[in-house]
């Protein structure tokens, strides 16, 4: 008890050194204006099939920009960039025409038995051999010659870049990875790819690597090894050599297209402090249509989280025409290509509107509007996860929390905030972007469910109220940071810099 009141006194003695203590009401009064039925109408427009799930560079896409510029019009706030709400750039989408992988005599299904997530390009088969060597470390490498062969790695939890890099630096040819234990968590990523395969994969425009790697799932890795999973597990961390060399034969062939989209902005100048700028952001993009003709609306991925924003937009538009700006700048920063690698907020953070070292925080909100595996149960389902609140910042988490003590009473869930979570979630939004120029982020997710990246993530399916609840919460913390006498300080430091 003595530890959780003292806690509690950090906390009030926090927020009393800010100017928001005395503006409490107000953070209240115009929190309220973030309604259940307003999240609905714009969500039920962006996630319908009107919109045809919004694929980065799609007609879809830019036709909700226009709904997002016209919404920010239409709340008097302003486009930062001469008036332009829009900062557009362009993409290399990358189709192959040919993938192919054969291992021994098991010929592999492209999207069921294997995906392919490296970049190459070849104009004939190639012959190998494929050789374990479980986890790309030093000891690891001194006992399994990789030079010219394809790789099997064992990087659960691990970073994927980082593991590839070490063995292509070391002369390998390619690599297959495990990135995931469980054929059901490996099911669901391959059926995202197989829905997006006639799509292409977006990216900034770069010369091709030879570098293919494929992914399997840890089931289909032993299969190819002809190995039981926990003998492969175990040599993984001690002698990769005893697992026997297989033959492989493989083939990737490349093709490019360039395509054109967009980030929406829209900003509030603040007072005495409008040179430092809070950015509140979502994804608004989605995954478009399947290969079989089924729309993937993206009601909570990222629907919920774009209309957070708007209706956070709209509560801080209506203090400001009420005579209460904030004292900090905000830019509402809605990204495209989120789903393709976070490619608008790397965009955004390498070609910044407002320079990064004014940039004061990130609030990134990516799917808020539904119940995961974890509370589906639960007695008390009003949560919400929390990522990346205190890893730049000894402030930023005890921030958030006073206002959630104060205004919504949600439980706050760190689970996934942990430097080994194997999910990776801290990687996986457009926080990151921001957070690798040592900006302080913090990252509201609901966690994933059935529903998550399928056609059947709809808006039927989305909890409004609890929605509402997250998104005051947002607001409150976002009115807190804004209007607080001294920026959150960047005095830790990062050490979750590399996807």
């Amino acid at each position: 008890m003595k530890n959780k009141l003292t806690f509690v006194a950090v906390l009030l003695i926090v927020s009393i050194s800010c100017p928001t203590f005395g503006q409490e009401d107000l953070s209240l009064k115009y929190a309220s204006t973030i309604q259940s039925a307003d999240l609905k109408k714009h969500l039920t427009y962006l996630a319908s099939d009107e919109l045809k799930g919004r694929d980065t560079g799609s007609e879809g896409q830019k036709t909700a920009a226009e709904y997002l510029v016209n919404f920010y019009k239409d709340k008097d706030l302003k486009g930062p960039v001469d008036g332009n709400y829009l900062q557009p750039f362009q993409l290399s989408s990358v189709s192959w025409k040919e993938i192919s992988l054969k291992v021994g005599r098991n010929k592999l299904t492209l999207n069921e038995d294997f995906v392919f997530v490296g970049d190459a390009d070849m104009k004939k088969k190639r012959k190998s051999e494929l050789v374990f060597l479980g986890l790309a470390t030093e000891e690891n490498l001194s006992k399994v010659a990789i030079e010219g062969k394809l790789v099997g790695l064992w990087a659960i939890g691990e970073s994927l870049g980082e593991a590839v890099d070490k063995v292509m630096e070391a002369g390998a040819a390619g690599a297959i990875i495990v990135t995931m234990e469980g054929q059901a968590n490996f099911d669901r990523m391959a059926n995202r790819y197989k829905s997006m395969s006639g799509k292409g994969r977006m990216g900034f425009d770069k010369p091709t690597e030879q570098k293919p790697v494929f992914m399997v799932s840890s089931i289909k890795m032993g299969e190819l090894f002809d190995t039981a999973v926990e003998i492969l597990k175990e040599a993984a961390k001690n002698d990769p050599s005893v697992i026997p060399v297989q033959k492989v034969v493989y083939q990737v062939v490349k093709q490019k297209d360039i395509v054109n989209t967009e980030n929406v902005m829209a900003f509030l100048e603040g007072t005495d402090k409008k040179e430092e700028v809070l950015v509140i952001s979502s994804h608004y993009d989605h995954v478009g249509v399947s290969s079989t003709g089924e729309i993937n609306n993206g009601a909570d991925d990222d629907g919920s989280g774009t209309v957070s924003v708007m209706e956070i937009a709209e509560a801080f538009s209506q203090a400001a025409s009420d005579g209460y700006k904030p004292r900090r700048s905000v830019l509402f920063l809605n990204v495209t290509g989120e789903e393709k690698g976070l490619l608008g907020s790397e965009y955004y953070s390498e070609n910044p509107i407002f320079p990064l070292e004014n940039t004061v925080n990130n609030i990134n909100i990516d799917m808020v509007g539904r119940i995961d595996y974890e509370y589906e149960d639960a007695d008390n389902q009003d949560y919400i996860y929390v990522i990346g609140s205190e890893m730049l910042s000894s402030q930023l988490k005890i921030v958030n929390e006073y206002n959630n003590i104060t205004y919504t009473d949600l439980i706050l869930d760190y689970r996934y905030d942990a430097e080994d979570d194997p999910n990776r979630f801290y990687y996986r939004s457009d926080h990151y972007n921001f957070a690798k120029h040592n900006i302080p982020v913090i990252f509201f997710f609901n966690g994933v469910h059935d529903d998550y990246h399928q056609p059947t993530d709809t808006v039927d399916k989305i909890e409004f109220e609890l929605m509402e609840k997250r998104a005051k919460l947002i607001f409150h913390t976002a009115w807190d940071l804004a209007n607080r006498a001294n920026r959150t300080p960047v005095d830790r430091i990062n050490n979750r810099s590399e996807r």
